[in-house]
């Protein structure tokens, strides 16, 4: 099933990837009332990460500020994983952020403007969101970005 907003993401060149199978011992996302939680996001292209290290190293600040744009299409593949359809995002509430960082790398939320920007892109105003952007020493398999969103669903 696609709508309005897998439309949107086509017009965009962007396509909906298949849902990041998990890690370890959890869920890509959780449904529980009128909200989906996804889990942490990492920038997976198909089945592997394109880049790994640390940012302000390895790892570009504008590198990582694409990476964080993979791990926002995989949370929204994540959350139509358990809605069936994105149309039916009310707004997106929460974008939480992970920056794996160099000891001196201070730029985490222009970092996480990749995540926040393709929300925007998609969702027009029902992807404003409040957002956090934490530096970190490490992150799975050496991710450079983690991504995860809170969504409130239509009724």
């Amino acid at each position: 099933m696609s709508g309005a907003v897998e439309a949107r993401l086509a017009e965009l060149g962007l396509l909906l990837p298949e849902v990041v199978p998990p890690l370890a011992a959890y869920q890509p996302a959780v449904h529980s009332g009128a909200y989906v939680y996804t889990s942490g996001q990492l920038p997976m292209v198909d089945g592997r990460l394109p880049v790994t290290g640390k940012v302000g190293a390895e790892v570009t600040a504008e590198e990582a500020k694409e990476l964080a744009r993979v791990c926002a299409l995989n949370a929204l593949a994540a959350v139509k994983s358990v809605t069936g359809d994105l149309d039916r995002i009310a707004r997106v509430v929460k974008v939480l952020g992970f920056v794996a960082s160099a000891t001196d790398f201070t730029g985490q939320p222009g970092v996480l403007n990749g995540a926040s920007e393709l929300l925007g892109e998609v969702l027009g105003e029902r992807g404003v969101h409040a957002r956090s952007a934490v530096g970190v020493a490490v992150l799975p398999l050496d991710a450079p970005v983690e991504v995860e969103i809170q969504v409130e669903l239509t009724s």
